[in-house]
């Protein structure tokens, strides 16, 4: 099969971290579905060799720190770390639950309307 797809109901949301490049035999990128408990705070920083990543905030709240900043981040927010970027996060006292998404930077070179097709002759009727 060409494509590959899952549910939430399929998947542990009160995991630590799950990633999906294995369930969706991702090729082009990496995305994880993260959960920090109440106070608590990644124990390492981090950046990386290649990959970019874009932080997409689900629920709750707390800290990014990259090089240096401390951001405040909650529900809603969208964030970018470049790859040197070192960084680390830090649950507020309602925990977060975010998704990272991860790839290589520089490697999109088009999007949606300069990469997409539109094919008039498939017909769909449900």
């Amino acid at each position: 099969m060409r494509n590959e797809s899952c549910t939430f109901k399929s998947l542990d949301l009160n995991a630590d971290r799950t990633e999906l490049h294995d369930l969706l035999k991702l090729t082009g990128c990496e995305v994880s579905i993260n959960n920090m408990a109440p106070n608590t705070q990644v124990p390492f920083f981090h950046y990386h060799k290649e990959n970019e990543e874009v932080y997409i905030v689900l629920e709750g709240s707390g800290f990014v720190y990259a090089d240096g900043e401390t951001i405040k981040v909650e529900k809603g927010s969208v964030f970018r770390m470049s790859p040197s970027a070192k960084r680390c996060i830090k649950a507020n006292e309602n925990g977060i639950r975010f998704l990272c998404i991860q790839c290589k930077e520089n490697s999109l070179t088009q999007f949606t309307y300069g990469d997409g097709a539109i094919d008039k002759t498939i017909e769909w009727k449900i």
